[in-house]
């Protein structure tokens, strides 16, 4: 989206996008990382709140070089949420991790259907030429867009991204050794696919399905 502004060479566009994006990709990464500290808080463990994490503050969970990559090409990262898995009350430890794991790209999930639900909704019901309205209503789809790219690109299972964790909980020893083995080229074969834009299908795809899904919630409602 922001790449796309400046290529065009449209600065104006460009500075209204930026403008939408910083609060938005703040507002995506921090729920993120807010979210694992708190599944990790729900399961015993106290690390990430002694550090300070179980807060929406952007300045506890911002990693430049993630940032930047939201702003750039719509997914990225931020700086991980501490976790001690010994804290845990629960006896599989492994299972913990992956819940601990999966709550960062869930949460993220959750807010771009919130956020989709609002964008829709103005769009359907508030017919208006005013700025404001439609502004606002750009910035959450803003906000639904890039956390879907932000969730469904730390599902990749490669650490340190939350997809590994994931796996390393399910699948068995023998195919975690094998994909440790081969971890190299399976990072080169992601940053092809991130280069020349086959992930975009991915996030695509998604970003569909939860779109039809708001759709099909609201009209239960009309």
């Amino acid at each position: 989206m922001l790449l796309q502004s400046l290529l065009r060479g449209d600065m104006r566009g460009f500075l209204i996008t930026l403008c939408l994006m910083l609060p938005a990709v703040i507002i995506c990464l921090s729920v993120h990382e807010c979210a694992h500290g708190w599944a990790a808080r729900a399961l015993g463990d106290r690390t990430a709140q002694r550090a300070g994490r179980l807060t929406l503050d952007p300045m506890a969970h911002i990693d430049p070089m993630g940032f930047l990559c939201m702003l750039v090409f719509g997914f990225g990262w931020a700086r991980p949420v501490p976790v001690n898995v010994s804290g845990f009350r629960m006896r599989n430890r492994r299972l913990g991790m992956a819940i601990v794991a999966l709550a960062g790209p869930l949460s993220n999930l959750v807010l771009a259907f919130i956020c989709y639900t609002i964008n829709i909704v103005m769009g359907v019901y508030i017919h208006s030429d005013i700025m404001f309205l439609n502004t606002l209503s750009l910035f959450f789809y803003y906000i639904a867009s890039l956390s879907v790219g932000l969730g469904v690109f730390n599902l990749i299972p490669i650490p340190p991204l939350d997809g590994s964790r994931v796996l390393n909980a399910f699948a068995p020893y023998s195919l975690q050794q094998k994909l440790e083995r081969y971890q190299s080229v399976i990072l080169l074969a992601i940053i092809f696919i991130v280069y020349f834009g086959l992930f975009d299908y991915v996030i695509m795809g998604v970003n569909n399905w939860i779109v039809n899904l708001v759709f099909r919630t609201v009209m239960l409602f009309v």
